[in-house]
């Protein structure tokens, strides 16, 4: 039988949602965050940012943009209809009627998850929590999370969830930089704790989203993401050992994956590079990898597509040194100038770029190693604190070696392959443009 309770609590606040009165908070005011603080202003949701960060905060609050995909005059236009505030202080949680968490979910030094920062949300979040609310947690993770590290702690309170309040996990699908799919076209999964958990989630997340897919448990919802990043992750990997092959064998890669691409069915383009980079294939997979071990099981595909993507920054090192030496130069003492730090093209985002982890065994090398990235001008992260030069003509004439690491729409490649006395592309930027200068990846 259906509890009394359960029913009027979720139909309370299912009504509220539908009416968009319902106070949403979003704990995390970054490249998941902010979007989706602005998707639900836009309709008329009065929304408050919850970042640990007061400069986050102030600039929120201030109508400031920071993140690529939001656009600035949206920004600005809800805060100045007073339909967003900001804060610090997890007090307002109180006021809320749905808690979005979207916070990072980073591994630690041994590649196993370090879910701190959802712990002390979630445990912040308690102390204030309150019948009727939804907490749904946004922080890819590994299946499991919602109901065995978040629903303890919230139950510590003396609630339960799935009656007294809900609980629900729907994992972003953020893609920064893409200008076809954002926070609202792009499909939504939703796995809720239980069912009353479900519908609440549902009827939120259809507010403002085109097309929202119920699973049948937050862990599924877990695994979804999870799997996502891990067919990318391992396709990838797929190609990089492809290219590994194809230097071996005098082949060009991008020729292969040219013509292989041609064809109508049965396969989907992946590209090969310096590595992977960005807050989700470098770190996902190996969430569910670890996860696996509790269940004696070995993701064999995840571990062999992380080690293959993590030994791409010393191939591209060892293919820089092939190339200095061909024109008899060593790389300890050679001047090499990185084009792009961002780990994707057209975005100033250098999280887990393995343009980092290539200026770092340069530098070792003995290298004196400069970059240029009007997306990303200084970077301080992973050991490597540098600011971007101009990408003038007599720096490209005084270079060695220019790597191509970032694929950026605002470099000429064509001058920079004219100026440069040698050019190494990881990234095939330089498709049409023939020169003995140039060697691919």
């Amino acid at each position: 039988m259906t509890n009394v309770l359960e029913v009027s609590h979720a139909s309370t606040l299912i009504g509220t949602i539908q009416r968009r009165t319902a106070r949403i908070g979003v704990v995390g005011l970054g490249y998941v965050g902010l979007p989706f603080l602005v998707e639900k202003a836009k309709v008329g949701f009065h929304v408050t940012g919850i970042d640990r960060n007061p400069r986050r905060t102030d600039m929120v609050a201030r109508g400031e943009n920071y993140i690529g995909d939001v656009k600035a005059e949206e920004l600005q236009e809800v805060v100045a209809r007073g339909l967003v505030t900001t804060t610090t202080d997890f007090g307002v949680v109180a006021d809320l009627d749905v808690i979005v968490i979207c916070v990072p979910t980073p591994l630690d030094s041994n590649l196993s998850p370090d879910l701190s920062y959802v712990r002390h949300v979630t445990a912040e979040i308690a102390r204030h929590l309150r019948p009727g609310q939804l907490v749904s947690l946004e922080s890819t993770t590994y299946p499991g999370t919602t109901e065995e590290v978040m629903k303890p702690i919230l139950e510590a309170t003396g609630l339960r969830a799935g009656v007294d309040f809900f609980l629900a996990h729907s994992p972003e699908r953020v893609d920064p930089g893409n200008a076809r799919y954002t926070t609202k076209n792009t499909n939504k999964v939703v796995g809720g704790h239980d069912p009353a958990s479900l519908d609440v989630a549902l009827t939120f997340y259809r507010q403002t989203i085109e097309h929202v897919v119920p699973v049948s448990s937050a862990k599924a919802a877990e695994m979804v993401k999870v799997y996502e990043n891990t067919f990318r992750a391992v396709n990838i990997a797929l190609a990089n050992e492809i290219a590994l092959l194809c230097d071996r064998m005098g082949i060009s890669v991008w020729e292969v994956l040219d013509a292989a691409f041609t064809k109508p069915f049965g396969i989907m383009p992946f590209y090969p590079g310096p590595g992977v980079g960005g807050h989700c294939i470098p770190l996902d997979p190996h969430y569910l990898e670890w996860k696996a071990r509790e269940y004696n099981f070995q993701t064999h595909f995840i571990a062999l597509a992380g080690e293959t993507n993590r030994k791409m920054p010393e191939f591209v090192v060892d293919k820089a040194a092939r190339v200095l030496n061909g024109a008899r130069k060593a790389l300890n003492g050679s001047r090499v100038l990185l084009l792009g730090m961002a780990y994707k093209g057209d975005l100033d985002d250098y999280r887990e770029s393995p343009a980092l982890e290539v200026h770092k065994l340069l530098s070792r090398a003995g290298v004196d190693v400069s970059f240029h990235d009007t997306w990303t001008p200084e970077i301080n992260e992973h050991g490597v604190r540098a600011c971007s030069v101009d990408l003038t003509d007599e720096v490209l004439e005084g270079t060695d070696l220019v790597i191509i690491t970032t694929r950026h729409s605002d470099v000429d490649y064509a001058r920079v392959v004219e100026k440069a006395q040698a050019v190494l592309d990881t990234r095939y930027a330089t498709r049409g443009l023939a020169s003995e200068k140039v060697t691919l990846l």
